[in-house]
């Protein structure tokens, strides 16, 4: 989840969960100022600030390195617009929000409830900057620690009531979660009858080694965790099922955004056995799950 305590913002240093947020967020604005973006948000740099440019310019790699998150908030914006223009969705339960600005940048149903729901110095930071805009949809902030179980079986229910059906989205939280703590936040979801859907990404165990390697020493304080190897399969003890997976390998060349040397890897995986190459697919992705 995240920490409300406030960071130096002279800072490039991730200090903790919530300081990703803003590194995700200068993806974003990079992306955006691409002439042929995937998506706009003219809100990105503002939301990283300063602070979120230093942080990028730590990680290494620069604009390149970020290609599996701007895939990423592109297959979310495709999914949510499709059921959001579905038959009705009522509410969107947005847990660790972050620095999201779907609300404000996506032209959502106007009958559409968001609630974003995160620490109250991330929802005043937000607040701060997108202070004026209109939002295309009704728009709630929820100030809440995730981490309290107790507190969040009473608070979340109370959110989405009336909204079905509704989704819960998790972007860019489970990875930093233990496989428990995601068991317990899968069993609170589906206790809450509104909720028909959660959409998250996912990752693998090869996946995590791979990201261990890349940013291990600078996300010592944020460190990646959760990644099951049965996959989406984890969840369907818990009554969710995995109706629609989105490949980033797969979905990152028909968007034009693959990582560095991709071509390499798609030319051994040509001689790999058929196994081996859905492994590869599923390395990380988009799912979507419906309650059973």
């Amino acid at each position: 989840m995240s920490s409300d305590s406030r960071p130096d913002e002279s800072s490039a240093a991730i200090e903790h969960v919530s300081d990703t947020a803003l590194w995700v967020a200068m993806y974003r604005a990079l992306e955006s100022e691409r002439p042929d973006a995937h998506f706009r948000d003219p809100y990105a740099r503002r939301l990283a600030g300063s602070r979120g440019q230093r942080i990028l310019e730590s990680m290494g790699g620069g604009g390149s390195s970020g290609w599996a998150m701007v895939v990423r908030t592109s297959l979310l914006d495709e999914i949510l617009l499709r059921l959001a223009r579905g038959p009705g969705m009522g509410v969107v339960l947005d847990l660790a929000a972050g620095l999201d600005a779907r609300p404000w940048r996506l032209p959502l149903p106007s009958t559409l409830r968001w609630v974003d729901v995160d620490l109250p110095d991330m929802l005043a930071h937000k607040r701060s900057v997108l202070a004026g805009e209109p939002a295309s949809c009704r728009y709630q902030a929820e100030a809440l620690d995730l981490r309290d179980r107790s507190l969040r079986r009473e608070r979340l229910p109370a959110l989405a009531r009336g909204g079905a059906p509704g989704l819960a989205m998790t972007e860019g939280l489970l990875i930093y979660l233990a496989a428990e703590e995601v068991a317990d936040l899968a069993t609170d979801l589906h206790a809450i009858p509104e909720l028909r859907w959660w959409l998250m990404d996912l990752v693998s165990p090869e996946a995590v080694r791979w990201l261990r390697r890349r940013w291990g020493r600078q996300l010592a304080s944020a460190p990646f965790r959760f990644a099951p190897a049965e996959g989406s399969r984890f969840f369907e003890p818990f009554g969710w099922r995995e109706v629609e997976f989105r490949s980033l390998w797969d979905e990152a060349r028909r968007l034009r955004r693959e990582m560095p040397h991709a071509w390499l890897w798609r030319l051994i995986a040509r001689f790999a056995p058929a196994t081996r190459r859905e492994r590869l697919r599923r390395i990380s992705g988009i799912v979507l799950l419906e309650r059973v």
